[in-house]
């Protein structure tokens, strides 16, 4: 799914094109009313690419859920625009679900153009790892299991596991699980859309993994980050439908609730730092 990221859709279809030929039975973009030339440039320099050209922003679940729509794979490869494979990546996904018919996904190590490794893996929003992230306990032990349990900071990622929920920057899926949740809820049109849907995997009982031996490179919010003030408010507001749909009812009201006041208080927090800040 693209929106406004020519350059770098660009050096990920190329990127595909040089390392996965024989593992890709078919490429789908689907642009979301891209302005600038993204399609464009899709259908002139890459035209064994199946494109969907779509009159608006229908969201970034709307747009996977299209293109795995007409998808005819075993495997749905979502990927984003600001990805790069690298060497057999695609190819050490494909042979683990082959593997491993237990599992519903898998994800690989995201690194930044430089090499950096990315925490790409958060363990699931429970109410406890939320209100210790939005309180900022996490900063005090990073590291601990407790306090640093919702962004992983005890885990350096160097081994194979079954995991909550990787970002779906770079996701492998199999195509019956996908069908079996239905795709993406596109109630969550830009954030916590993947969270659901590794959540959702985990309750049809589902594994997810993440290999690191094999890598994407990910330059990191080539879209959201044209629309900064936006997606925190959506981030915050893609927490709470996430909080109403599998929470609500589920865990003391007053838990809730505090979750639901501690995620408003951190958005507006963020609003203000920025603000402050002239971003």
């Amino acid at each position: 799914m693209n929106w406004n990221t020519r350059e770098f859709l660009r050096e990920c279809l190329a990127s595909l094109a040089q390392t996965a030929a024989t593992e890709l039975r078919e490429i789908i973009v689907v642009d979301n009313a891209s302005r600038d030339g993204s399609a464009a440039m899709v259908a002139r320099c890459f035209p064994q690419v199946t494109l969907f050209r779509n009159a608006g922003n229908t969201g970034y679940a709307a747009g996977n859920n299209q293109g795995a729509a007409a998808a005819a794979g075993e495997y749905l490869l979502l990927l984003n625009p600001d990805t790069r494979a690298v060497a057999d990546a695609v190819a050490v996904m494909r042979r683990f679900l082959d593997a491993h018919p237990t599992a519903g996904a898998v994800a690989l190590r995201l690194v930044h153009p430089d090499g950096r490794g990315q925490q790409s893996v958060r363990s699931f929003p429970t109410p406890l790892n939320v209100l210790v992230e939005f309180l900022g306990l996490s900063r005090l032990a990073p590291r601990s299991r407790v306090l640093g349990g919702y962004r992983m900071g005890w885990w350096d990622q160097a081994d194979a596991r079954e995991v909550d929920q990787p970002m779906a920057s770079c996701l492998m899926v199999r195509r019956s699980a996908w069908q079996a949740l239905g795709g993406m809820d596109e109630g969550f049109p830009i954030f916590f859309n993947d969270v659901d849907f590794s959540f959702r995997l985990r309750q049809a009982g589902y594994a997810t993994w993440f290999l690191p031996q094999a890598q994407f490179i990910h330059h990191v919010g080539g879209s959201t980050r044209q629309v900064k003030r936006e997606m925190i408010i959506a981030s915050h507001r893609g927490l709470e439908r996430f909080y109403r749909k599998h929470y609500r009812g589920r865990v003391p009201y007053c838990v809730y609730l505090l979750v639901l006041v501690v995620s408003r208080a951190a958005c507006a927090g963020r609003l203000g730092w920025r603000a402050a800040a002239g971003r």
